[in-house]
């Protein structure tokens, strides 16, 4: 996925709107790496798995990126440090799984994977889409299912039914993520069509497009379906869902190619599946309808 830096100085309109969705994600800036969270496995090691951990994860801990403006995925706790949601209780349930400690590092979204590839972090796990051109670039183990869906405002919002009722629209997407992909090529069809352009904002957060959304800038929010319908429910009665949700497709945590490390994660993914603790994850965050029974490395469907 796919997002404004929030301590800069708006009108106070603005800030209003702001206010009204800061449960939608983070209240400090995730386009900085100074938010993180430490945790040490306190049990559930598996003592199979956690032989096959790389040694320099076994020394260092498991390091994770996330772009914690992702709600209920990934977001900063009130405390404006903790990243909390979704990815990070199954990343330190991984960890537990692993037998290693976990320090969990706010980045900002388009800053993962090369991230990654540079040897800062050691995964990532921040809502991404498994694509086959991401995985030119690192390894996927596949977690969970999602879509795209759009938001708009409640009250005399656009009535978008799908990508095609986006020609001539405002449509605002985070950075680096599918949707503004989706966005962008829509914008062509509709022009190779006869048909007014799409005009795409790309914000480096999704609370940045959520923002948009409420103070009038933009008619249409896209994000993944979990985090949409998080928008909607936080947003009290200001933003609604439009039309269906689309290409459906698999989450994977986002791990080094080459690093050793795909494999005791998929074990692990594997594992708390099987015991349980997977669902009950998923279930405290309200993303069940999202659960999967057979992760995989590098499962793209598209």
């Amino acid at each position: 996925m796919t997002r404004i830096v929030r301590r800069l100085a708006v009108v106070a309109a603005l800030a209003a709107a702001s206010a009204l969705l800061a449960a939608c994600g983070s209240s400090s800036s995730s386009t900085s790496s100074s938010s993180t969270s430490s945790t040490t496995a306190s049990g559930g090691a598996d003592a199979a798995i956690a032989a096959t951990v790389p040694a320099a994860v076994k020394s260092g801990g498991l390091k994770v990126a996330a772009d914690a403006s992702y709600a209920p995925n990934e977001f900063v706790a009130k405390d404006g440090k903790t990243v909390v949601g979704m990815d990070a209780d199954l990343a330190k349930a991984i960890a537990a799984v692993l037998g290693v400690k976990t320090t969990i590092v706010n980045a900002g979204f388009d800053s993962i994977i090369p991230g990654l590839s540079a040897g800062k972090y050691n995964v990532g796990m921040s809502s991404f889409t498994d694509t086959k051109e991401r995985e030119k670039t690192v390894d996927f183990v596949t977690y969970f299912s999602a879509g795209t869906s759009f938001y708009v405002k409640a009250s005399g919002g656009a009535a978008i039914n799908g990508l095609a009722d986006l020609c001539g629209k405002k449509v605002a997407v985070e950075k680096g993520t599918t949707q503004a992909d989706d966005a962008a090529a829509q914008s062509k069809k509709c022009t190779t069509a006869g048909k007014p352009a799409v005009t795409v904002l790309v914000f480096p957060d999704q609370n940045g497009a959520n923002l948009a959304l409420s103070s009038g800038r933009a008619e249409v929010v896209m994000a993944d379906s979990p985090v949409a319908a998080y928008a909607v429910k936080q947003s009290n009665g200001q933003f609604k869902l439009s039309g269906t949700t689309y290409g459906t497709a698999p989450y994977g945590i986002a791990i080094p190619k080459n690093s050793g490390l795909a494999k005791p994660v998929l074990a692990a993914v594997t594992k708390l599946i099987a015991d349980g603790q997977y669902k009950k994850i998923l279930t405290t965050w309200g993303v069940q309808d999202g659960a999967i029974t057979t992760p995989v490395i590098n499962g793209a469907t598209s």
